[in-house]
């Protein structure tokens, strides 16, 4: 799957004219693409930062072209994306799964989740995969070297104990408000080291993780029962 068709096809409608039309200055800052290997439930999404407004317009592009404008988490704007990568979505999977195998990582890519930004001059793919096994594989990509700048592979269990459903909705009302979406985090630049930029940089990695963390605890909890009923009728079957 090529970008520049998705390109191409926002560039020739009449939302993006309209779009160009009333906001000149705009310009492309990030792409948005979640690659779902097992529902097929793709999602193509393309933002451009309005630097006269200093907000992000996302167009999703799957069923029709939609725009939603959103405001910046921060003041310090993205940088400009040439979308003309020479990684494309078809190619990620293999670049991810070569380093699996260097790092003896044997789980099946379920769905790849990538934001693709101009990050110090340089374009770069941000990666969070999940896994079979319960486990998430996060990555940098360069995407001229197309090189895994960094991998790091972690439990969903160690989510679940760190944020719970509860604190997740608290901080996403606190630091977005409703209806924001993952690629609004996206487009903001770096966190800084304060307590806001962190919280917000735990969100991007997390909100579009939610659904599928609630799916995964409801089956441990599952598990859990399954195995304490087991221990029950075991212990009642000895005393009598």
């Amino acid at each position: 799957m090529k970008l520049q068709p998705y390109v191409t096809r926002l560039n020739e409608s009449k939302e993006f004219k309209t779009f160009s039309k009333e906001h000149k200055d705009a310009f492309v800052a990030a792409g948005f693409f979640v690659i779902d290997f097992e529902s097929g439930k793709n999602i193509h999404q393309i933002d451009y930062y309005v630097p006269s407004k200093k907000k992000v317009a996302a167009f999703t592009l799957d069923k029709g072209i939609k725009l939603q404008m959103m405001d910046m988490l921060n003041e310090k704007a993205p940088e400009k994306l040439d979308l003309q990568t020479k990684i494309d979505l078809a190619t990620i999977k293999g670049i991810l799964q070569d380093e699996m195998h260097n790092r003896n990582i044997t789980e099946d890519i379920k769905k790849i989740i990538a934001i693709i930004q101009n990050l110090d001059g340089k374009r770069i793919w941000n990666v969070t995969c999940m896994l079979s096994g319960m486990e998430l594989l996060r990555a940098h990509v360069e995407d001229s070297s197309e090189s895994i700048l960094k991998m790091e592979r972690v439990s969903m269990l160690d989510i679940i104990k760190k944020v719970s459903p509860e604190q997740f909705k608290a901080m996403q009302g606190q630091q977005t408000g409703e209806g924001a979406q993952p690629t609004q985090m996206a487009t903001s630049a770096a966190p800084s080291a304060d307590a806001k930029s962190l919280a917000a940089e735990k969100i991007k990695k997390l909100q579009a993780l939610e659904e599928q963390i609630e799916k995964q605890k409801v089956e441990l909890q599952k598990q859990l029962n399954q195995i304490k009923d087991s221990k029950q009728s075991k212990s009642a079957k000895k005393k009598k």
